[in-house]
């Protein structure tokens, strides 16, 4: 029986290290969205996201911390490293807005799994706090998956206006 508390342990510990190396890259893409994005509401909301998701980022520190353990190098140099070429790519890449909005899109969807999945193993686990961090995150995300999914059509205003496609 200790044999498998062991594992159940390790495997907690590897999705909050997963969580946080994700919640890493997801603060260099913002980062990178907000340098690339000229309109002032949308603008707005990424920072307000970034501010958020910094919290996020904290909030697994302390799971981890909680568990005795510490962010994964390994996992940390290899989001970082993603991160690096993605904000390399937002730089030279045209449409701006719609790919910034597409993937912004994709990675709160990505981030709402991750944190269903921490939460399920945390559950199960008996690390409530683990669990009520995750359902906090996660309805943080989902609120952000919102705010995009509510601006599509000014998305593609933006992208014709960057075109300068008048319509």
């Amino acid at each position: 029986m200790r044999d498998d508390t062991n594992k159940m342990e390790k495997k907690l510990v590897d999705y909050i290290q997963d969580a946080h190396a994700m919640e890493t890259d997801v603060l260099a893409m913002l980062k990178s969205m907000i340098s690339t994005t000229t309109d002032p509401e949308i603008k707005g909301q990424l920072e307000h996201h970034l501010e958020e998701t910094k919290g996020h980022q904290r909030r697994m520190e302390e799971c981890l911390k909680n568990h005795g353990a510490t962010p994964s190098v390994r996992k940390e140099a290899q989001t970082l490293i993603a991160a690096l070429a993605k904000g390399t790519t937002d730089k030279i890449r045209t449409d701006k807005p719609g790919k910034n909005a597409r993937d912004g899109f994709v990675t709160e969807h990505m981030e709402i799994a991750a944190y269903e999945l921490l939460e399920r193993l945390a559950l199960r686990a008996g690390d409530m706090r683990t669990v009520e961090a995750a359902r906090a995150i996660k309805a943080e995300e989902h609120a952000m998956a919102e705010r995009i999914d509510a601006n599509w059509d000014r998305f593609i205003e933006l992208t014709l206006q960057e075109a300068e496609i008048l319509v």
